[in-house]
């Protein structure tokens, strides 16, 4: 264990040796995952690799009108998902590592007013003399930019990696955005399939790469930077056979680069220089600059429909429970309930920090939810039934990991722990066991269907970070919406961690909603259906900041919503 080394992502000290690289040691965090470079090469070490030919593409002008060409393909790929957010083209431009100007010439094309930002100053007169006087390049870093809250875009491609400190590289990012602007990050990713299948021979573990992400570890530092996730692509670009084969000579990975250049005789030139769109190493994630508050929040939505006998405690001990660190706001959706349950939250309505939205009818606690979720405006989202199956003091250790930025999606797991506490019903083995048999069996399917291996996917308890909703589109209205909310998260890229809960399963003479007999048949078509269904992540956001469309909209009225101020 290397003690002298702090992860930048969740303050771990837990930074364990992996490999070397070259000559420097890789270290990997066992909280979150993330991996670096540590002790990290010097300065001078660092301009040995980076001169000249770094930046500026060696050999002859049809070589370097080649790779010109390649860039400016990939350029345009950034440029159509930032067109995707905005909802049109133009807007000031920050990139941030510019090389020789294709991006920032490609962003012109298309009426962006651009700022390039480079190191190398070879590469800035090239850029220089591509943008034929047009636009502005400053030779330096980003703390050499004086503006604030001031551009449209910010685009990074192929530099996070290379920065000492993320952290404070990313809080400079959001300096320079105005609210609302958009960033661009491209970097390679340890998620990608040529890290999973190359393993420690991966072509991006280089000397002057300082840092290694996966989405999730790079979600994390871009949300607790105030740049707010909104979705990761795969990272999609322009290349050819010589590129690649030129990448591989001058980045040996010994199998590889034989293959490639044993490839490369046998094709017609031609072919080797025909550009075409690949996915190889990195991920490509669009974030969102928000405000940035004091202390973090969490809301804690309450679905409630004819609860009358626990309602009321359950309101009273979230209400009570004080969160180290956290404020917290309560977001009740009552359905219009026959046993008085209306009333005792209406007792609520004046309580700071609580939120009563009054549906005109009930649609089924998965419609309520979503109409929770479009009422909340915390950092952090945990779902809380009013029936007392769980118990509200487990929320410390679930909130933990999300608070410390080492996961974005926790469930609260009843199979955890030393105990099997999933429906034991006293004096009916018989509906305890079918019950069992059917969570095991819907378990095998979503877990086969996902790719995942969870003990208890469909656990009421489900915490995570706002930025795995953005994007999101949901509309499942009865129990099945545990199943949506679930697969379309997974999908999204965010993998959930399980941590053990108390559980008390209440009977059927209780009031326990679920249907045997209807709501299986809902699960199993869930779980084909938002499998298979495309999420439209980018598209779908940009729709939900259109004027007049509430984010999260759960796509029905609602009858009333009442607040109070926070808690």
């Amino acid at each position: 264990m290397n003690t002298s080394a702090t992860c930048p992502i969740c303050a771990s000290k837990k930074m364990y040796y992996a490999f070397s690289v070259q000559q420097s040691r890789l270290v990997e965090c066992r909280d979150c995952g993330h991996m670096m470079l540590h002790p990290q090469p010097d300065d001078e070490e660092l301009g040995r690799i980076y001169n000249e030919s770094y930046w500026l593409q060696d050999g002859s002008d049809e070589e370097r009108a080649h790779f010109t060409q390649l860039k400016q393909a990939t350029a345009r790929l950034y440029l159509d998902l930032i067109g995707q957010c905005l909802g049109r083209h133009g807007g000031r431009l920050l990139e941030v590592g510019s090389g020789a100007g294709d991006m920032l010439a490609a962003a012109l094309e298309l009426g962006y007013d651009v700022t390039g930002i480079e190191y190398s100053s070879h590469a800035c007169v090239r850029a220089r003399e591509r943008l034929g006087g047009a636009g502005r390049l400053v030779c330096g870093n980003i703390d050499d930019l004086a503006e604030r809250n001031y551009f449209d875009v910010c685009v990074m491609a192929d530099v996070i990696e290379h920065v000492r400190d993320p952290r404070a590289f990313l809080n400079q990012v959001y300096e320079v955005l105005r609210p609302g602007g958009i960033v661009v990050v491209a970097t390679p990713s340890l998620d990608s399939w040529s890290s999973r299948l190359m393993r420690n021979k991966w072509m991006e573990f280089k000397t002057e790469h300082l840092h290694y992400f996966n989405q999730e570890t790079l979600h994390s530092l871009m949300f607790q930077t105030g740049l707010e996730p909104i979705a990761a692509l795969p990272g999609r670009k322009c290349l050819s056979l010589d590129y690649i084969v030129d990448h591989f000579r001058k980045y040996r990975v010994p199998t590889v680069s034989v293959a490639l250049e044993g490839l490369s005789a046998v094709v017609p030139a031609s072919l080797r220089k025909a550009p075409f769109e690949v996915v190889a190493s990195g991920i490509t994630s669009i974030g969102v600059k928000v405000s940035k508050a004091a202390r973090r929040k969490l809301s804690i939505i309450v679905p409630a429909y004819n609860e009358a006998a626990t309602i009321e405690p359950v309101i009273q001990s979230v209400i009570d429970k004080q969160l180290e660190g956290l404020d917290k706001e309560i977001v009740i959706v009552e359905s219009n309930s026959t046993d008085g349950t209306r009333e005792i939250v209406l007792k609520y309505q004046s309580i700071p920090g609580v939120k009563v939205v009054l549906e005109d009818r009930p649609r089924g606690k998965g419609h309520a939810v979503r109409a929770g979720l479009a009422q909340a405006t915390g950092d952090f989202l945990v779902i809380q039934d009013g029936d007392q199956e769980y118990d509200i003091e487990d929320y410390d250790v679930l909130i933990e990991p999300l608070a410390s930025g080492r996961k974005a999606f926790i469930l609260g797991s009843r199979h955890g722990g030393r105990t099997w506490k999933v429906r034991q019903f006293k004096g009916k083995p018989l509906t305890s066991g079918f019950l069992n048999f059917g969570h095991w069996l819907f378990k095998v399917m979503v877990n086969g269907a996902l790719g995942l291996s969870l003990d208890d996917p469909f656990t009421m308890y489900k915490l995570f970070r706002r930025d795995c909703l953005a994007g999101l589109k949901f509309q499942a209205n009865r129990f099945d919406f545990d199943y949506e909310l679930l697969i379309k998260i997974v999908r999204k890229g965010y993998r959930p961690a399980e941590i053990p809960v108390n559980y008390r399963s209440r009977t059927f003479a209780e009031g326990k909603k679920v249907s045997v007999v209807r709501d299986p048949w809902t699960w199993v078509r869930a779980i084909f259906k938002f499998r298979s269904e495309k999420l439209n992540l980018l598209d779908s956001w940009r729709a939900s900041k259109a004027p007049g469309v509430p984010e999260s909209a759960p796509g029905a009225a609602v009858g009333a919503v009442r607040t109070s101020p926070g808690l």
